[in-house]
């Protein structure tokens, strides 16, 4: 079905980051907007790009008291014909769909939800930094205006998408890759079995940044989760999963509906399973990759996530001590995942799936 959005143009552009500026992430937003609405017994409707501007929102809208919205996130890339590239865009069509589900919010069709993206990063183009290790960073997410303290589903909501141009998420990883340091966490919990751990919505990072901003205050860039009943079992890295190589065996946690399916996760296990690695999805203990990084078979670890792609793990903080995992030097399957998948984004590296990298006209 084709999708055709009106555009109103804004009049009054921003200047564009110059060449050589860090980026950053989240620093710098492009000209226009995606806007759409939804309305009980109508659907989502008037689709269109706007200039990016300020919302207006009611004090009392349900949003903003009881949290319920979601969002996404996806990276446009330039490829060396001057093209666009997405990447595995209906994934994250899917995702949406799982956690609307979650949040009690309407579903949305899944070819609207790809079209709208395409429109939005067509329209502004020009933001696209090309730059090793950057991209145009898309933010799609669902709110509701809706004025009522009535804790029920609203039935007015509004789909929003935004774009900015970002460096790599975790600074240093532009040019190349090296080792972040992880701080394992035993006290707070990300989310429980039965939450909303596997959706993609505000809460889960909300309550997430105490056990960050603590974790970097000890020289820490991020946050191991563990289980929430048991605190004994490896979930994700903070906005990331986790995947860890013991004795040739690359394992990443079983999705136990408290850990986010992500895109980038999904798109790793593909491709090591097609290489002919072995690869187990299951709980992993965080005792067993303690004692593998102490007799020396925690050969390597790394976190996955559209933010960062690939993240190799060089020091884990647990219980008091450190654990180097491999002198801290990035493994050779982090960085065959990471010029692997950020080849294939920015279309330097054929795809090895077909229907993984989506070209714009």
């Amino acid at each position: 079905m084709e999708y055709n959005f009106p555009i109103t143009r804004n009049e009054s552009p921003k200047e564009k980051p110059a060449a050589g500026t860090s980026l950053g992430f989240g620093k710098y937003f492009t000209d226009h907007m995606f806007m759409m609405d939804y309305d009980e017994g109508q659907g989502w409707h008037d689709g269109r790009i706007i200039p990016y501007q300020n919302l207006s929102i009611d004090p009392a809208a349900t949003s903003l008291h009881y949290g319920q919205m979601m969002f996404e996130g996806l990276k446009a890339y330039r490829n060396p014909q001057g093209k666009i590239n997405l990447f595995r865009p209906d994934m994250n069509a899917k995702r949406l769909n799982r956690t609307n589900a979650r949040m009690c919010i309407p579903p949305m069709d899944e070819d609207l939800f790809v079209a709208a993206v395409k429109a939005i990063v067509e329209i502004d183009q020009d933001w696209i930094p090309t730059e090793q290790g950057c991209s145009l960073y898309i933010r799609p997410f669902i709110i509701s205006p809706e004025v009522s303290f009535s804790v029920l589903p609203a039935k007015k909501y509004w789909f929003i998408i935004v774009l900015s141009a970002v460096g790599a998420y975790y600074e240093g990883n532009e040019s190349k890759l090296h080792g972040s340091h992880i701080w394992v966490e035993e006290e707070y919990i990300r989310a429980a079995v039965g939450g909303t751990g596997f959706a993609k919505c505000g809460g889960n990072y909300g309550c997430g940044m105490i056990a960050a901003a603590e974790a970097k205050k000890k020289g820490c860039e991020e946050v191991l989760w563990l289980d929430a009943k048991e605190h004994k079992y490896v979930e994700e890295v903070g906005t990331s999963n986790a995947f860890f190589k013991i004795n040739g065996t690359i394992i990443t946690s079983s999705l136990t509906g408290s850990i986010l399916p992500g895109v980038t996760r999904d798109s790793c296990l593909q491709l090591l399973k097609k290489w002919g690695y072995n690869v187990e999805e299951r709980r992993l203990g965080i005792a067993e990759v303690i004692e593998a990084a102490k007799n020396g078979t925690l050969e390597e670890a790394w976190a996955t996530g559209t933010a960062c792609v690939i993240s190799p793990i060089g020091v884990l903080y647990y219980d008091g001590k450190q654990f180097p995992i491999n002198d801290e030097v990035v493994g050779d399957v982090s960085q065959k995942l990471y010029d692997t998948l950020y080849g294939m984004q920015i279309g330097t590296v054929e795809p090895e799936m077909e229907g993984w990298v989506v070209t714009l006209d």
